[in-house]
């Protein structure tokens, strides 16, 4: 039902209610029928639930198949090690879930206590009386009482209204305030933001006075209908999730070829089938790197607390990697990039233009007073409530020693003239120091033409055309530099009855803007240096965004920005060659939100798009990561989010990023030295097999400790590795791109290989001068010795000589733990547990050069892998 198209009796008929609301037996019936109409929020799975998704991932089901082939070829054979393997693997799957429902119940702790912040009550006619209740509770038919402040609870039909002006910005994107009329009918075609007579759920009151009939709740209001128009549009999988799915596809082939491979092989020694298939099982269950999944949970949860230090919020922990090789950062101007206040710039007093706010003049103190006394902004315990415009006036004269509460207490004003929109002024008239004075203010064009003089230095002089054209260019010179003006004049009021807003004497002129964030320009420099590419969408002006974006980088000349109207305009195809060079998007609807992200998207860049209204939602979601903001953000954006900035700043999305390259690099570092460790364990016991099928090479538990010992601890300490000095000086990595990408799988085979050969060599020397017994001792030693080598040349894509090798402690320790741990078991009795022999002095002098071999094969492979990434760069 179109009520901004109906009269007010109308409005009351239709809902059945009144001027003085609702009786309360009456709305507690109406309670009942509108419940089901509330908008609930995204109901938090169950603890069950959460646990079952953890395992939702092709990795985990692997790893859930080998427990169980590990524990069926126990009960089989009756041996105990496949039984504790199976154990293992199980207690890690755990494990990781842990982290993962840990990670998600912290991420919405936060959250809740984000929405503790907003406003849950609002205040009523209810009985004709004036009550404060929920605001989950308000149905259709209530009255709500309309101030500087209030925020709106549902979809209403003003019907009565003064100098009311609401922010619809989370609504429409429109950035200024807009004025209401409750005495206003709209035609049937009026669109949303241009109804004067509606207010709508979600929308706040920032100055003047009304009541607004309740209408429409919950579902039924327009931000129920796009929060429902969202739960349609589906999240694709993050860039990581999709390489961990390749991922385990490739591990999957590789199992399933080296089973067949394996289970040929024995059936060619002669040995029973039977046999025969559960060597080919077991082999194949131990090339799967069963800790992988828990360590790349266990990286990702450090990002995700890092992150939370530095503001933000991450829900899903996937989203940290996500941000790190997103290529686009499409932002909100207002609050994001600037600083969501007005503040005054520039000052146009006794014929004098002043950006510096020094030496302006003697009439600078009349100009003060017309800031404060013509001005309807109210005192609140955090400061100033109401307009932007009007706070942004008093906090400048206040920096003067003009308050406007002790101001208006001396000059006390005795009526006003409220600001509308045909006049676009504004006036008030006070007992200013002993005689009735009218303050005015206004667009500069409507006061000029009520104006005869101006006054220059104390001195009234008659308003010339020479004068008056010289007022109004400059004028459009603060205009041109994105500067809201404002003008003000005053008038000598007489005793007479009535004010005649006319004969006005000029005094000056007043240029504000909603400055960028002092961090920002820096911020934006870094994102350039990454290879990123910030893009600005907001509902200002075009002359607005334009000034806030130059000044801050974005962009250096006009062309680099599209209206909302000039996207309109085009296709899909002409709008994706446009996406290619423009950087600055203003005036724009939700749709051309959502039409920019799909065409950026469609582009091949991974985008991130910032939001707070309801009317970013659909842009969010659709963008490769939704980024919310914590402060002025609405339930709905932050619902539909993927992380939320807890101080709504632009820096902090970079912050984010860059963390979110660091986890990516550490969990690819993390792959590689797992891969070409399992690759190397497997591939020699696979040869050893093959080459000395009459020696025993490695037992299960000799594998066990080198899985779970100098296997995980140093891939679990990889995670914290800092980051490369030059990282945001990298371009992202390209959209399909995996970890093996650019020659890192190559070098994660090779770095296989030469471990193979390294450990197989370290057995033949022990098994033809020493016997069997050393043979494997020696093996085991160097499979786990060569590791701490390759861990100490993995840590960094650089020179080890370039880099610090104390710079993560963590890889120490993990490397002492683990050292220390097997020179205990070298030293000791325990030796016997793993069935280890005693080694000579020999042994482990060639166990330390074999080990430095890997170090040095590993330094050679990255230096062929930078030239490689040297030599594409250049390209």
């Amino acid at each position: 039902m179109s009520f901004y198209s109906q009269s007010i009796a109308a409005c009351f008929e239709n809902v059945k209610s009144g001027f003085n609301g609702l009786s309360s037996e009456d709305a507690a019936l109406r309670a009942r029928k509108f419940k089901s109409e509330r908008i609930e929020k995204q109901k938090q799975s169950g603890l069950l639930k959460k646990f079952l998704m953890q395992f939702a991932d092709l990795m985990i089901m692997i790893l859930l198949a080998s427990a169980l082939v590990s524990f069926i070829i126990g009960a089989i054979n009756h041996t105990s090690s496949e039984i504790i393997d199976g154990a293992v693997i199980l207690a890690i799957v755990l494990m990781n879930a842990v982290f993962g429902i840990l990670q998600e119940n912290k991420a919405e702790k936060s959250l809740l206590a984000l929405e503790k912040m907003s406003q849950p009550e609002s205040v009523i006619l209810r009985d004709g009386k004036q009550i404060k209740i929920k605001t989950e509770i308000i149905v259709p038919g209530d009255v709500i009482v309309l101030e500087a402040g209030t925020i709106l609870p549902a979809d209403c039909r003003l019907i009565e209204s003064s100098s009311l002006y609401v922010d619809e910005s989370s609504l429409t994107g429109e950035s200024h305030a807009v004025e209401k009329d409750a005495n206003c009918i709209c035609k049937e075609s009026t669109p949303l933001s241009e109804r004067k007579n509606m207010v709508y759920n979600g929308t706040n009151v920032v100055k003047g006075r009304g009541l607004a009939l309740v209408v429409s709740v919950g579902k039924a209001s327009e931000l129920g209908k796009i929060a429902g128009a969202l739960s349609n549009t589906k999240k694709e999988l993050t860039p990581l999730q999709k390489g961990i799915k390749d991922l385990g596809k490739i591990i999957t082939y590789l199992i399933l070829g080296m089973a067949v491979v394996t289970f040929i092989i024995e059936i060619i020694a002669k040995h029973n089938p039977m046999e025969a298939f559960l060597t080919a099982v077991a082999i194949s269950v131990a090339a799967i790197p069963e800790s992988m999944p828990a360590v790349i949970t266990i990286i990702m949860s450090l990002g995700v607390s890092r992150l939370a230090k530095q503001r933000a919020i991450v829900k899903h922990m996937h989203s940290v990697e996500t941000l790190g090789c997103c290529d686009v950062i499409c932002s909100d101007k207002t609050g994001t990039i600037t600083q969501n206040k007005m503040e005054i710039k520039a000052i146009y007093c006794d014929n004098k233009l002043s950006y510096s706010r020094s030496n302006i003049g003697k009439d600078f103190p009349l100009l003060l007073s017309a800031m404060v006394l013509c001005n309807d902004c109210s005192v609140s315990k955090n400061g100033y409530m109401g307009d932007p415009t009007e706070i942004a006036l008093v906090n400048f004269a206040k920096k003067y020693g003009y308050d406007k509460t002790i101001c208006e207490q001396k000059s006390k004003r005795l009526f006003d003239v409220p600001f509308d929109s045909e006049r676009k002024l504004m006036s008030t008239i006070n007992m200013y120091e002993g005689q009735k004075t009218a303050f005015v203010k206004g667009a500069v064009d409507m006061l000029l033409a009520r104006c005869t003089k101006l006054l220059i230095s104390g001195i009234e002089l008659e308003l010339t055309p020479a004068r008056k054209n010289e007022i109004l260019a400059v004028n459009a010179m603060m205009a041109s530099k994105a500067l809201r003006v404002l003008g003000f004049a005053v008038k000598s009021v007489g005793s007479e009855n009535g004010y005649d807003e006319n004969q006005l004497t000029f005094v000056g002129l007043v240029g504000m803007m909603d400055p960028p964030r002092p961090e920002v320009k820096n911020a934006v420099k870094k994102c350039r240096k990454a290879g990123m590419r910030p893009i600005m969408i907001t509902g200002d002006h075009a002359e607005t965004a334009f000034a806030v974006a130059k000044e801050i980088g974005i962009v250096s000349k006009r062309s680099e920005i599209m209206t909302g109207v000039e996207i309109d305009a085009l296709s899909d195809e002409q709008l994706k060659e446009r996406l290619r060079s423009v950087n600055v998007f203003a005036r724009v609807s939700p749709d051309n939100k959502t039409r920019i992200v799909d065409g950026l998207k469609s582009l091949g860049h991974v985008v991130a798009m910032t939001g707070d209204g309801v009317n970013d939602a659909a842009s969010m979601k659709k963008a490769s990561i939704g980024i919310g903001m914590g402060i002025t953000g609405t339930d709905v954006a932050k619902e539909v989010a993927d992380i939320i900035i807890t101080d709504d700043n632009f820096a902090t999305i970079v912050v984010a990023v860059e963390e979110g390259r660091k986890v990516y690099k550490n969990i690819q570092k993390t792959v590689k030295f797992l891969f070409s460790a399992n690759m190397g364990e497997i591939l020699a016991l696979f040869f050893a097999t093959l080459i000395f099928p009459q020696y025993t090479f490695l037992l299960p538990i000799q594998i066990l400790f080198v899985n779970l010992i100098t296997d995980s601890l140093p891939a679990i300490a990889l995670g914290v590795e800092p980051a490369e000095c030059d990282l945001m000086e990298e371009r992202p990595r390209e959209k399909g791109k995996g970890m093996f990408s650019d020659g890192n799988g190559w070098m994660t085979i090779v770095m296989g290989f030469v471990q193979t050969a390294l450990t197989i060599s370290s057995f033949c020397i022990g098994l033809y001068i020493y016997g069997e017994a050393s043979a494997m001792s020696m093996a085991f030693y160097t499979l786990n010795i060569v590791q701490f080598f390759y861990l100490i040349s993995i840590r960094t894509e650089q020179s080890i000589f370039k880099s610090n090798p104390f710079a993560n402690k963590f890889c120490n320790i993990a490397v002492l733990f683990a050292g220390g741990l097997l020179a205990l078991i070298a030293a000791t009795p325990l030796h016997k547990v793993l069935r280890l022999a005693t080694l000579t002095g020999f042994e482990w002098l060639w166990i330390l050069l074999v080990s430095i071999v890997m170090l040095v094969a590993s330094e050679i492979c990255k230096y062929f892998l930078r030239r490689n990434q040297k030599g594409k760069a250049k390209k």
